[in-house]
């Protein structure tokens, strides 16, 4: 932890000073959250620090108007009484409004509490009561009428401020634009002098982790936090301010596009705002963005549409994609910096770039230079493969609890791993394998739950993840699996799903995958068909299909399905091989329950969905249960 920062009381939600866990960071000052700002605005004067679409074209804001527009909502924040410590809510989907009402919160001294743009009315009120925001900051009137939906229930919300919120409004809202309209060169001096009363060790946000079962958590992060974590990150990272431009499109409610966010802007980079993660293909296209972050599934679904591209088209075509993948996948080892490629391997891959992986980039708007990757483990196959074809994809690795980032594949990148620990953060591994963090990222505390936070952080700051992995001889962190994620066999065997499921998801014919297994005898699959690399395929043999649920169950795509399987898990271990699969007409989707709001999935609840196919798969099968007490 920063030497300045401070240990929050989980009872409380109280600042107390403690001892710094590191002598080396004493001469460290990262700044705050609203300094930062202010210094980007200062260095990085930009016609268009931010951008965002209205109806069919992109409109700028210039960073004098940014600041402008965060120091006017600021006053008017301190104006309602907002003063140090005070929560205040952000209820909003990714656009300009919510960094300026983040920074206008934490200039004022306060405390933001991000809300998911899709939260349910029900987790809304939890968030809000339990964090006892004051105010509530609320962008668009679809977010407005979701929250009025549930303000009977909100306890401590004394004022709503609706941005782009339509005529409709009610009357009890405080006009964003009505709030801003008169700021000037007085509020920005009086932005300036707020912002320079916080300090590193104040608390800045409350993050509601998005778990699975029970109340979700409120992470406690300082602007220590963030700052260290967006500088000791990025120490190595070379941004062109004239030149570069990243999407935004990752939840700002979540740790990781936040801090990517932050690091975008802190650099004077041109933040494009995507409010909805169907249009980012749109975006590239329309802006041609030179960095961006997303999770695994978004890479995933790209890998997916390239290959259901390719198995469409026909003739000549058809045989010039398949060949590229062929070279895609011989070249990868020398395309990643692994090893040296023989000349003829070369020369292919020259050959296919420029009739193939050059229209791939394109699609993307052909000027991608540093892609991130974060919040799961991203499979080593995908990674190479966009190496491969030009697109450079940084592997990481961190939590909401670490503001987010521990480790990071950039500059040198080793394909499979998350990278190495960044500045100032230490990892190491567990007994039992989980992997341990330490550094100023490291958060104080669940918000009002001392028995949470000691289950996890120790008194000498050391952080248990819930992770497993390993680090190599190099010191690169690989991610096995997630502790509880573990899958423990009858025959007391510990199975890892994760590095299975990516596995399966590199078959071109499968969208999903999901290991199953706990106190079974041996693992089973419930698999997700690429209804359209399938169709395609299907059609050469002259099968077709009327729905994806007779796809699903034709013994053709069965046996195409089952030597996919065998395929890519010839090297599991006896008790990890995959014994039996179900096919799925669906994917694992968040509009069906199925993934979080961070696209992972949500194991315990699929299992209970498709309890009955689990149970078939197991039919013939003796399985221990447990013994009925009378």
């Amino acid at each position: 932890m920063h030497p300045f920062a401070y240990r929050t009381s989980a009872v409380s939600g109280q600042l107390r000073a403690v001892k710094s866990w590191s002598t080396v960071e004493i001469a460290m000052n990262y700044g705050t959250l609203p300094s930062r700002f202010l210094n980007a605005i200062d260095r990085f004067p930009n016609p268009r620090a931010q951008m965002f679409r209205r109806g069919d074209r992109w409109e700028a804001i210039s960073s004098a108007e940014f600041l402008r527009r965060v120091a006017g909502l600021s006053s008017a924040l301190a104006e309602l009484g907002v003063k140090t410590g005070d929560r205040v809510g952000i209820f909003s989907a990714n656009r300009p409004e919510w960094h300026t009402a983040d920074f206008a919160i934490t200039g004022a001294g306060g405390v933001s509490v991000p809300i998911y743009f899709n939260e349910s009315p029900q987790r809304m009120a939890y968030i809000l009561n339990h964090s006892e925001a004051r105010i509530v900051l609320v962008s668009g009137a679809k977010q407005l009428e979701k929250l009025l939906a549930c303000r009977s229930e909100l306890l401590t919300v004394e004022h709503i401020v609706a941005a782009d919120a339509g005529p409709e409004a009610a009357s009890e809202c405080l006009r964003y634009e009505t709030l801003i309209a008169g700021a000037g060169a007085t509020e920005i001096a009086s932005y300036r002098m707020r912002a320079s009363q916080v300090q590193p060790g104040q608390l800045s946000s409350l993050i509601y982790t998005s778990g699975t079962t029970g109340e979700p958590k409120g992470v406690m992060l300082t602007h220590t936090n963030f700052c260290s974590n967006v500088t000791d990150s990025h120490l190595q990272v070379h941004y062109d301010a004239a030149n570069d431009l990243a999407l935004s499109f990752l939840p700002l409610a979540h740790v990781y596009g936040r801090m990517i966010d932050y690091s975008f802007l802190f650099h004077g980079i041109t933040v494009a705002y995507v409010e909805a993660v169907e249009q980012v293909a749109q975006a590239m296209l329309e802006l041609r963005p030179t960095t961006m972050a997303a999770v695994p599934r978004v890479f995933e679904k790209i890998y997916t549409r390239i290959v259901e591209q390719g198995s469409k088209a026909t003739g000549i075509k058809r045989k010039l994609f398949d060949w590229s993948m062929k070279v895609a996948s011989r070249s990868a080892r020398w395309r990643c910096g692994e090893e040296r490629a023989p000349l003829a391997v070369r020369l292919q891959w020259s050959l296919a770039n420029a009739l193939v992986y050059s229209k791939i980039r394109a699609q993307t708007g052909g000027r991608l230079s540093l892609v991130m990757s974060g919040g799961a483990p991203l499979s080593k196959n995908l990674t190479e493969f966009f190496w491969t074809i030009g697109i450079p994809i940084y592997q990481g690795y961190g939590l909401t609890e670490t503001a987010p980032v521990l480790s990071s594949n950039y500059p040198k990148n080793r394909a499979g791993s998350s990278g190495k620990a960044i500045a100032n953060v230490e990892i190491r591994i567990a007994d039992d394998g989980e992997i341990l963090a330490r550094g100023p990222c490291v958060m104080q505390g669940y918000y009002k739950n001392p028995e949470a936070t000691r289950e996890v952080l120790s008194a000498d700051g050391w952080f248990r993840t819930g992770d497993i992995g390993y680090l190599d001889a190099d010191g690169y962190l690989f991610i096995t699996d997630r502790k509880k994620d573990l899958i423990k066999t009858a025959a007391g065997k510990f199975v890892a799903p994760q590095p299975i499921e990516n596995a399966l998801k590199n078959s071109p014919f499968l969208l999903n995958a999901m290991v199953v297994g706990d106190e079974r005898k041996y693992v089973v699959a419930l698999l997700v068909p690429n209804a359209v690399t399938i169709a395609a395929k299907a059609a050469e043999e002259g099968i077709t299909f009327a729905s994806n649920a007779e796809m699903a169950s034709n013994a053709w795509v069965r046996a195409l399905i089952e030597s996919e399987v065998r395929r890519l898990t010839v090297n599991l271990a006896q008790y990890e091989s995959i014994k039996r699969f179900a096919l799925l007409p669906e994917d694992f989707t968040f509009d069906n329950g199925s993934l979080t709001f961070t696209l992972k999935l949500k194991r315990r609840i699929v299992e209970q969905h498709y309890r009955k196919i689990i149970d078939e798969l197991y039919a013939d099968v003796a399985e221990p249960r447990p013994m009925v007490q009378n």
